[in-house]
């Protein structure tokens, strides 16, 4: 009898650790409008919670009855192969504070969603860089574009500004467009998914940048090298980099570190633009193209907008900056072919990034009717980034 106690004991407790672990966690939201975020937990917060966790094995639910778990995604930013963060999506009402369940799954996960984010280099378009989540997708331009500019070859493109893809379907159109494209079709031409019809040209496009120096813009050629970050279904995150380029003389360096995260309008750009001389600014510049728009501005929330139309339909284009980087802005239009742009000043800091958010809403594409909406939606944008939500680990 004590030697089947014995044996009892045993099977309970090893089924007792042998069960996965959870912890509760508590996200809340400050603000009175309804929020889908993602969340970031540093991969040192749960080494301390689930000692023996891999990358893979980690879970979210929305409740212990929940068969299903949150979308999630691990973020290896610095590329060493070891992951710094792990994301989930979490969807809040206004004022909400929701408890979700983290544990460790007894079997390894990898979440993907057609309508998640993507991006890549394409070689086969001459080294364009592409991006996209499942409202918005956006391109810049490489070295092979540049050099057949340099040979005076056809077919090439001198820019650093940033293309506007506008879709409108939830899934990925990157490979599919690009595809077409290489087999006689063209990605100017709507076939029911959307199409690319805004004009970059020698423009900053949506949200390129440089060094504006009286009423001359210095700025970089095409993108020299890219490294892939991060890559969806939550957050798609890249690197480029610009081979030095000139402004009124003082010698500049620059990269970026853009990210694109499910469900928003717009791109995350960290822009490393650095000199040995001191440069007076750092100037993010939206294209107003023909000059037939509406700018708007609200530089207390730190938001610049463009609205213009867009063949059969209308387009809202964007700047979100931490309003206490601005030093100024302006509305700047001139006869000169692609050079009338709304620009915003940021002061130019020796080390630290300039941070800020770009891209569109089309009004074809269903989440953005007018340009009241857009308005709407970029103070929405501006408020969350003030007011981030909450995350607390109940003990």
């Amino acid at each position: 009898m004590m030697k089947n106690s014995i044996l009892l004991f045993s099977i309970v407790a090893l089924a007792a650790c042998s069960k996965p672990r959870h912890k509760f966690l508590t996200v809340q939201n400050p603000l009175e409008t309804e929020r889908t975020e993602i969340v970031s937990i540093p991969v040192v917060t749960l080494d301390s919670l689930f000692p023996s966790f891999t990358p893979g094995n980690l879970i979210v639910q929305a409740s212990e009855d929940d068969t299903e778990h949150c979308l999630a995604q691990w973020i290896d930013e610095d590329g060493d192969g070891k992951p710094e963060a792990f994301l989930f999506e979490a969807s809040l009402k206004g004022k909400e504070r929701k408890t979700y369940i983290l544990k460790e799954s007894e079997h390894s996960v990898r979440d993907t969603t057609l309508e998640g984010t993507y991006g890549r280099f394409v070689p086969e378009r001459i080294d364009d860089f592409a991006w996209e989540n499942n409202r918005v997708a956006f391109r810049t331009y490489g070295p092979e574009a540049q050099r057949l500019v340099d040979a005076g070859e056809k077919g090439g493109t001198l820019s650093s500004g940033i293309d506007c893809w506008l879709k409108r379907v939830e899934y990925g159109v990157i490979d599919a467009w690009y595809a077409k494209n290489t087999k006689g079709g063209s990605y100017h031409k709507d076939d029911g998914e959307g199409y690319d019809p805004y004009h970059v040209g020698a423009s900053r496009g949506c949200g390129g940048l440089g060094v504006l120096v009286g009423d001359s813009l210095y700025v970089s050629k095409n993108f020299v090298t890219h490294r892939v970050l991060a890559d969806g279904p939550l957050r798609t995150t890249f690197e480029l980099t610009y081979a030095p380029w000139s402004a009124a003389g003082a010698m500049v360096r620059e990269r970026k570190v853009v990210s694109i995260d499910r469900n928003n309008q717009l791109s995350r750009i960290e822009a490393f633009v650095t000199s040995d001389s001191t440069l007076v600014n750092v100037t993010l510049g939206i294209t107003l193209h023909d000059k037939k728009g509406e700018v708007k501005t609200d530089s207390a929330q730190g938001w610049f907008r463009y609205w213009e139309p867009m063949d059969d339909s209308e387009l809202g284009t964007a700047i979100v900056i931490d309003p206490a980087r601005v030093l100024r802005y302006a509305d700047y239009r001139t006869t000169k072919k692609d050079m009338s742009h709304l620009y915003v000043m940021a002061a130019a800091p020796r080390q630290d990034a300039v941070v800020y958010y770009t891209g569109f809403g089309w009004k074809k594409a269903g989440k953005v009717a007018s340009a009241e909406t857009w308005d709407l939606y970029l103070q929405d944008f501006a408020q969350r980034l003030t007011s981030p939500v909450t995350v607390h680990f109940e003990k």
